[in-house]
């Protein structure tokens, strides 16, 4: 099992820190699936404990000038890593105008990412900050816990509003409620609302869309033939939506959210080279 990458665009790399950034906010923990084309990362609470789960998706041609990877075996050519994002994060973090990045997959005396950063210099000689992050190696037998969530049978797609609109309001809501309620129908309207026994407040949107949705059997989701007036909604914990807003330095060029009608939300973040899908179970 080997694996080495290296960056030498900054653009590429500073996109690539802000990513993990992003990541780090939402999972403490998470796993880091790596195939020949692409890096997955990937959080998977149990949504039946009422935990968030995320799938986030990069194509390492976009970010890496150099990939090399040799997976578990030959017919499973991938490789599945336990990590704490936030220690990757801290170690991009010296990397800001580094000349070059490298990452490797190394094994002394446990199993650990190093992170090379070549940093420029006054002399000839180039300095290096080396960081070491432990990981821990997840076994073939237990892939399948981290296959990529199916989206839901919602009842309501909707575009949503500018983030940086849509994070400012939950940021006043939160300090009233711990929960939100999340509205939305097929005119293009989406509500955020809490109400307390002695508060109700409600953010209306309107004019948002909704994306056209055909699933790969050419069937559309149930939301055909709903009344596009009728709100669909689910009741969540307002603290993870708002590190999923806090947290967000993809800046997706769209932004979407599906609605289970009192079940689930399942939030779709894109942008050119990199897909974020986060899932924040209702709350009963």
């Amino acid at each position: 099992m080997r694996f080495r990458a290296k960056v030498v665009d900054l653009a590429c790399l500073n996109h690539f820190s802000r990513i993990i950034n992003t990541i780090a906010k939402l999972a403490k923990i998470c796993i880091l699936r790596l195939t020949v084309c692409k890096l997955y990362f990937i959080l998977s609470d149990k949504v039946a404990n009422g935990g968030a789960s995320m799938w986030c998706e990069l194509s390492q041609g976009n970010f890496f000038d150099e990939f090399q990877m040799e997976g578990v075996a030959a017919e499973h050519n991938e490789i599945y890593l336990e990590l704490v994002p936030e220690n990757l994060s801290r170690a991009l973090k010296t990397a800001q105008s580094a000349k070059a990045v490298k990452i490797k997959l190394t094994n002394k005396h446990c199993p650990c990412l190093r992170v090379a950063v070549e940093l420029p210099s006054l002399s000839s000689s180039s300095r290096i900050v080396t960081h070491d992050i432990p990981v821990g190696v997840i076994p073939r037998r237990m892939w399948n816990d981290f296959r990529e969530p199916s989206v839901p049978d919602f009842d309501v797609s909707i575009y949503l509003p500018v983030l940086k609109t849509m994070k400012s309001v939950v940021e006043r809501m939160k300090n009233l409620s711990n929960f939100i309620v999340i509205e939305a129908n097929l005119s293009g309207e989406m509500n955020l609302k809490i109400e307390t026994d002695l508060v109700s407040v409600t953010t209306h949107f309107k004019d948002l869309g909704n994306p056209p949705w055909v699933s790969e059997d050419g069937c559309q989701s149930s939301a055909q033939g709903r009344d596009p007036e009728s709100m669909a909604e689910a009741c969540i914990d307002i603290k993870k939506l708002q590190q999923l807003l806090a947290g967000q330095q993809v800046n997706p060029t769209k932004a979407l959210c599906n609605i289970v009608h009192k079940r689930i939300v399942h939030f779709i973040l894109l942008h050119e080279e990199v897909s974020l899908q986060y899932f924040i179970p209702a709350i009963a």
